[in-house]
């Protein structure tokens, strides 16, 4: 009687596990197959299924018409700055406020932690008007400061609550073998951060990668444009080809993908880590 149980638990639970796989793993599916349709296929009966005629050329369309590998190129090198910098300032700000004992740090982390309260869209008049009076306008940093900036309090609370729970012992231990306090942050702290980094990065990643009022604001010219902002473009004032317009989301979401597959097993653990502290 047992076994029975057991199997039909079973049963149940791959059951469950298989529904939960189809369901988050249709919208891939068909968005893929939707940039390799025409539009007949796309607003006709052929909605869901393979596309009778398999259009790559869409995706020639969208990076050569499109501009794709130019926006493109232009959300990489907004990302990768921005994630450098937020968890450059986010782990030395976490480990002078975990680490060292001084006044005002509660202040100053419950300042931090007030960023979290701010909608970034509700700053837009604002960074705007900073950023017009500093020249920036029209230029990477014109994002990349305010996403880095809007993506710190995240950071500093995720980083926090790792760095807490690192042994204040092996800072003695380094310190008495005559290593020097960034001695100790470069060589014990940020090699222990890993899944912490890891968690971060995806988090700034989507953050910035995704952005679009931004990025269609600050920015104006076209050489400078990143993706949310050219797949918008690819829609027609009249017309519309959606077939393009699939397969510059496909180019999109792809390094997501990859990204996440390179470092699920480091927020895998950091998940852990955070169930293990709660």
């Amino acid at each position: 009687m047992n076994n029975n149980t057991s199997k039909a638990k079973k049963v149940i639970m791959y059951t469950g596990l298989i529904l939960w796989l189809v369901v988050n793993l249709f919208p891939v599916y068909w968005m893929f197959t939707f940039s390799l349709k025409s539009n007949e296929e796309i607003f006709g009966s052929n909605v869901v299924g393979l596309p009778h005629h398999w259009l790559w050329s869409n995706y020639t369309s969208a990076l050569s018409t499109g501009k794709m590998g130019l926006y493109f190129m232009n959300s990489a090198i907004v990302a990768v700055a921005t994630i450098l910098i937020t968890l450059a300032v986010a782990l030395m700000a976490t480990f002078a406020l975990t680490r060292f004992i001084w006044k005002q740090r509660k202040t100053l982390n419950k300042f931090f932690m007030l960023g979290l309260t701010i909608p970034i869209h509700a700053s837009i008049v604002p960074v705007y008007v900073t950023l017009s009076r500093l020249n920036l306008l029209n230029t990477y940093w014109a994002l990349i400061i305010p996403y880095s900036a809007f993506s710190l309090s995240m950071a500093i609370l995720v980083c926090t609550g790792f760095m807490n729970e690192i042994p204040r012992e092996l800072d003695e231990s380094a310190c008495i073998d005559g290593c020097s306090v960034w001695g100790i942050f470069f060589r014990i702290i940020v090699p222990l951060m890993k899944p912490a980094v890891a968690t971060v990065g995806i988090y700034t990643f989507l953050q910035c990668w995704n952005e679009l009022m931004f990025a269609n604001i600050f920015i104006s010219k076209t050489a400078l444009k990143t993706l949310p902002v050219g797949v918008q473009a690819l829609s027609g004032q009249y017309t519309t080809e959606w077939g393009p317009i699939g397969a510059a989301l496909v180019l999109a979401t792809f390094p997501t993908l990859l990204m996440y597959m390179f470092l699920s097993k480091k927020i895998q653990e950091s998940f852990m880590a955070g169930a293990i502290k709660g």
